[in-house]
């Protein structure tokens, strides 16, 4: 099943951003972080994207590295001259500091690690039932006291996003989930477009396993392009914001080079037929932690 009328092509740059329901200009790519550990490493990525022009960096706190990620902005502000607003920096509080109070602190102890004043976006990080509303109310606090210029939500399923608006004062802009060609997302992907909350794809080359497929092989041979480029201009033509994440400056610049082609309908639609509503991650209906 494809996904109809959805082709677009809504970046031009690195620099390229959407404008969130909120006002807040986000950009269309950014360096995810998960599973990189604090250190040097950490840090020399951070300062390698952002010279190569990304300006969005997706952390959480489960990651362990918002410390390592602290740093590496600030050496990469420095070395490009930048100021922070010229940034978007994301995190998401974990499934054990959910609850009112406890989401407040959660804030505050990743903005200590990070060093930061403020985040750029801050997301509930799994739609742990029973708690993601009092959550949720915390999140609505820290934005109407500004200390957080936008709130969200990450792996909120159809009927999650219904819930939680049902009681909800502000609507999330976005929701982080898994999406990548094998988990299309379809129904989830018009549901947010309705909504106007934007769609944002972690793990978009699927942790490496879709390297191999014929299909995408194909056409980035056609396009002079690798697998990753063209799964990754096919989230950008569905109008999804994507975090690839990579430790090495080689492919984090591949990740970035998006913006010299385009996918056909015709190829967008041979992607999307990919799919087999597979995940590499938790499902959000049945997770324990």
């Amino acid at each position: 099943m494809t996904i109809a009328n959805q082709s677009q092509q809504p970046a031009a740059s690195l620099q390229s951003t959407i404008t969130l329901h909120n006002g807040s200009s986000m950009p269309w790519v950014g360096l995810g972080v998960f599973q990189v550990e604090e250190g040097q490493e950490l840090v020399d990525a951070i300062r390698s994207a952002v010279r190569q022009g990304y300006r969005s960096i997706d952390t959480a706190a489960i990651y362990g590295n918002e410390t390592s990620v602290g740093e590496g902005i600030r050496q990469a502000l420095a070395e490009n001259n930048l100021t922070r607003d010229q940034l978007f920096i994301t995190s998401k509080v974990w499934t054990a500091d959910m609850g009112y109070e406890a989401t407040i602190a959660a804030y505050e102890t990743s903005l200590g690690k990070l060093g930061l004043e403020y985040l750029d976006l801050y997301l509930i990080h799994w739609p742990v039932k029973g708690k993601y509303k009092d959550t949720w109310r915390a999140m609505e606090k820290l934005y109407k006291d500004d200390r957080v210029k936008a709130i969200g939500v990450s792996n909120f399923q159809t009927h999650h996003l219904r819930d939680l608006m049902d009681s909800a004062e502000l609507k999330p802009v976005i929701n982080q989930v898994e999406f990548h060609p094998r988990l299309t997302q379809n129904e989830l992907l018009a549901y947010t477009r309705e909504k106007g909350i934007q769609l944002e794809a972690w793990s978009p080359l699927m942790q490496g396993q879709l390297l191999q497929n014929e299909t995408l092989a194909q056409i980035a041979k056609k396009h002079g392009k690798s697998i990753a480029q063209v799964t990754l201009r096919w989230d950008l033509q569905h109008g999804v914001v994507t975090i690839p994440k990579s430790t090495k400056p080689v492919r984090i610049a591949q990740n970035g080079d998006l913006f010299d082609f385009s996918l056909s309908q015709e190829e967008m639609d041979a992607i999307d037929a990919l799919n087999e509503n597979r995940r590499v991650g938790p499902d959000p209906d049945n997770f324990d932690f």
